[in-house]
């Protein structure tokens, strides 16, 4: 059965323009950040929001990605990171510098959907009336299978210039059905042409990729760890086996928390696996939601990493929501997995785990890291930007509101 989905209020798109390149922060804010301030306002003072929550899925197109879907992520890696964290890091900023609630249930839940498009905006591949169903896994899609998602949004917002335009233009006549589209006033975008790195070693398409975390209270900084996590894993070709592709999610269990900082506000596993996977389906999975197909099973077996919640999809794709008790979880229990997703200020965790697969005679994790978000380019930002990045800091905020309601 599809898993349960939490309600949602309003759901709006926003379809920005072609990345800039390269993608500093600087060149980002020129590009976007007029966009994003609008949106992100009218969605927040929006009066169809009442007491629920609006999602904003952001079509961001990358040029870098167009034509190499099926590639192995490796080489294409830091550069979507790069960007992704870049677009997280301004959402962010522009939500502390203008009160804009992105990390309450009521409050706007910004994701980042990565479009490969080329920068001429000319589609010189051809698009299928329908779409293979190993087409429909996220987080990177192409216009197509963006556009004849079953997804229903109350808003569309394009950005006024001759880029979003043709972007637009392509979007609705792929959909092939009446939108109502809002325009609004974009930035500079501006493009340096630069070499492409070349690797020198053959990249693995990584078919069972695993991240770990905590993840209570998901906010920005978790959005961008699982994007990243999720674009790490490559797409299965026809030739593969039968075997599905694999996301493991480690999420810390609950009694290795109860020493946490305002811990009577912390989730419970459960609301922080569904949290995880609310996330996860909306940027992994472009099919039908109510497929039958999809599959749902919690088994709670003895031994470590024996609680979990798995999930699968028609297109053979299975995610692992895993209870860990210790610092590793699966990565040294499942041999199958091959790279791992985590943090710049979680890089020795990733040495520890390659130790430990070492020590077993087992192929070390290729590790994948994603940054840590910070303001420091800009001077008009308070405590307000890393509240939103802290689960701890969340938690803290709802116990001062609690305790001021009694």
């Amino acid at each position: 059965m599809p898993p349960i989905q939490q309600p949602v209020s309003v759901r709006a798109l926003l379809l920005l323009p072609p990345a800039p390149s390269p993608p500093t922060y600087a060149a980002l804010k020129a590009a976007y950040s007029a966009p994003l301030l609008t949106v992100l306002q009218q969605l927040a003072r929006s009066p169809e929001r009442a007491h629920g929550r609006a999602i904003l899925e952001i079509a961001l197109p990358c040029p870098h990605l167009y034509g190499r879907l099926d590639a192995p992520r490796g080489p294409l890696y830091a550069a979507t990171e790069s960007l992704v964290a870049g677009l997280y890091k301004l959402i962010c900023i522009i939500a502390a510098q203008n009160a804009i609630d992105t990390e309450d249930a009521e409050g706007v839940d910004a994701r980042i959907i990565l479009v490969a498009y080329p920068r001429n905006g000319r589609l010189d591949q051809p698009a299928s009336d329908s779409t293979p169903e190993h087409e429909l896994q996220g987080p990177a899609v192409d216009l197509n299978t963006l556009a004849q998602s079953p997804r229903s949004w109350d808003h569309i917002f394009s950005v006024q210039c001759e880029e979003g335009e043709g972007l637009l233009k392509h979007f609705l006549a792929l959909s092939g059905v009446a939108r109502n589209v809002q325009r609004v006033r974009g930035g500079i975008v501006t493009v340096e042409s630069t070499p492409p790195s070349e690797s020198q070693v053959s990249p693995v398409n990584h078919l069972s990729v695993a991240v770990g975390g905590t993840f209570d209270h998901m906010h920005i900084g978790h959005k961008l760890l699982l994007t990243m996590f999720a674009f790490a894993l490559g797409r299965r070709h026809s030739h593969d086996d039968q075997a599905p592709s694999v996301l493991t999610v480690g999420i810390t269990g609950d009694e290795l928390l109860k020493n946490k900082k305002y811990a009577e506000f912390l989730e419970s596993w459960h609301d922080r696996q569904r949290g995880v996977h609310d996330f996860l389906m909306s940027v992994i999975y472009f099919g039908q939601p109510d497929d039958n197909r999809i599959g749902v099973e919690e088994l709670n077996e003895p031994g470590p990493n024996g609680h979990a919640v798995h999930v699968s999809y028609p297109f053979g794709l299975l995610i692992k929501y895993v209870e860990i008790w210790d610092p590793f979880g699966p990565t040294i229990t499942d041999v199958a997995i091959t790279a791992l997703v985590l943090s710049l200020e979680t890089r020795g965790g990733g040495k520890a785990v390659n130790s430990k697969r070492l020590e077993k005679g087992w192929r070390e994790l290729e590790v994948f890291e994603v940054s840590v978000l910070d303001a420091s380019e800009e001077e008009r930002v308070d405590e307000t930007f890393q509240s939103k990045l802290s689960s701890t800091e969340i938690r803290r905020n709802r116990s001062e509101r609690s305790q001021s309601q009694k």
